[in-house]
């Protein structure tokens, strides 16, 4: 019995595993995690983290070891084991024209079935279960391959570039993490219980705030309570005292014109000491902010303001409405329960699938739920802005416009302003779905 041909070949295939493991495992494996993993002193990591640097040496190194295991052991089977076996068959009486292609055959196939499983399959399913662990386990061993065969790396791996610049490609640098991966991986992780729903909703928020300008995120001005400085002490403090906010924008007889701040506190704190403030002189200056800062830049601005208070303007020097520290979070956690009650949610599921939207919903907000297509550059920032664009003028309530395979239809308008929206499959689509 070939017990000493079957174990060199039981070798060779646990070698070309091991090659294939190796690219698979160090190719894989996250840099953070490596590099955490060589600050806590985890032997390979700082190996495996120099060979994932260099890809071209690393898979020159690991793709000569599998080319010439896998021809070492084609050569080797076909020219011991088939032979070997086609005598046995020609002993059970088969022909020799049948008992030698039918004994390399065997031989082959049974050697590629193991070679698949052992040699490429089970090693790469190791390596991606665990590529951080395997790559700092096999990096030792793939750097003394790559400086053993340096001559032979170093030429494939030009052969490599050569071919790639015939083919005008460049060869790419460090990979780039993109958005939508780092939600897939947030998505991922909420799935395996790493993150809670809370957790991946607050890092999505962190993200959309990032994609967001101050426009998106502030307080529009038709919500904004001004004082105006024109107006008598009576009416300055019926403005105060009727509004929700603390702070308050201060015109001073042209309503275009914000100077600055007044806070509530400093107005209650004159009037329970008994005196009779003059509001002039409790006017604070705030920021001014464009409306095109990024919402992740007026964060900067708000911690620098000893008010947390940004009067947004546009090109043209109009005032547009106020952002604060408060906004920025609720862009990031959701909005807070009020003294008026509970925050109304953006989006309400109906028993038929379809979906209640508030006019006032982000539309990155939309994107995630409903899953459509937005163009990346949009001058629109909510549901509503979405709506003015599909339909190039101010709708009527129950005019729809079908978008993306959705049917949106304005449900409630308030005053010249999109309150409610209906989103639904429109029938045909719905039946597809069932079907």
């Amino acid at each position: 019995m070939p017990i000493f041909e079957i174990l060199v070949i039981i070798i060779l295939i646990l070698i070309n595993g091991l090659f294939a493991m190796s690219e698979l495992a160090v190719v894989s494996a996250r840099r953070p995690r490596l590099k955490t993993m060589a600050a806590r002193g985890v032997k390979g990591a700082k190996r495996a983290m120099a060979l994932a640097a260099d890809p071209g040496r690393l898979l020159s190194a690991a793709q000569t070891g599998i080319t010439l295991v896998s021809i070492l052991a084609g050569a080797y089977s076909g020219a011991s084991l088939g032979d070997q076996l086609s005598v046995w068959l020609q002993g059970l009486g088969m022909s020799k024209a049948w008992a030698e292609p039918l004994g390399l055959g065997v031989v082959v196939a049974v050697i590629t079935y193991f070679s698949l499983i052992i040699g490429e399959l089970v090693p790469k399913q190791l390596a991606l279960r665990n590529a951080e662990r395997i790559a700092c386990m096999v990096a030792p061993f793939m750097t003394i391959l790559a400086r053993v065969a340096a001559p032979i790396v170093w030429f494939v791996d030009a052969s490599g570039r050569f071919v790639l610049f015939l083919l005008q490609r460049k060869a790419s640098g460090e990979s780039k993490v993109t958005e939508e991966e780092i939600r897939t991986l947030v998505a991922e992780a909420e799935t395996a219980g790493v993150l809670g729903r809370d957790e991946r909703q607050m890092i999505s928020g962190v993200m959309q705030l990032g994609d967001r300008p101050v426009r998106a995120v502030m307080t529009p001005r038709h919500d904004v309570d001004v004082i105006d400085l024109t107006d008598s002490v009576v009416e300055i403090r019926r403005t105060i005292t009727q509004s929700v906010h603390s702070r308050l924008p201060v015109s001073d007889g042209d309503p275009e014109v914000i100077i600055g701040i007044i806070q509530a506190k400093d107005m209650l704190n004159a009037y329970l000491k008994g005196r009779k403030p003059d509001p002039k002189k409790f006017v604070r200056q705030a920021p001014i902010i464009p409306d095109t800062m990024d919402a992740l830049d007026v964060v900067t601005k708000l911690k620098d303001s000893p008010v947390h208070v940004g009067l947004v303007h546009d090109e043209f020097g109009h005032f547009e409405g106020i952002v604060t520290s408060a906004d920025i979070l609720e862009a990031i956690v959701g909005a807070f329960h009020t003294e008026e009650g509970p925050p109304e949610p953006n989006a309400t599921e109906r028993d038929d699938g379809s979906w209640l939207l508030a006019g006032a919903m982000p539309v990155d907000e939309l994107l995630e739920l409903l899953s459509i297509p937005l163009p990346e550059k949009r001058v629109y920032h909510t549901v509503a802005g979405l709506m003015l664009e599909r339909f190039g003028r101010l709708p009527r309530a129950g005019e729809h416009v079908e978008y993306a395979g959705w049917r949106f239809e304005i449900v409630d308008l308030d005053g010249r302003r999109i309150d409610k929206v209906l989103a639904s499959r429109p029938p045909v689509m719905r039946r597809k779905v069932r079907a």
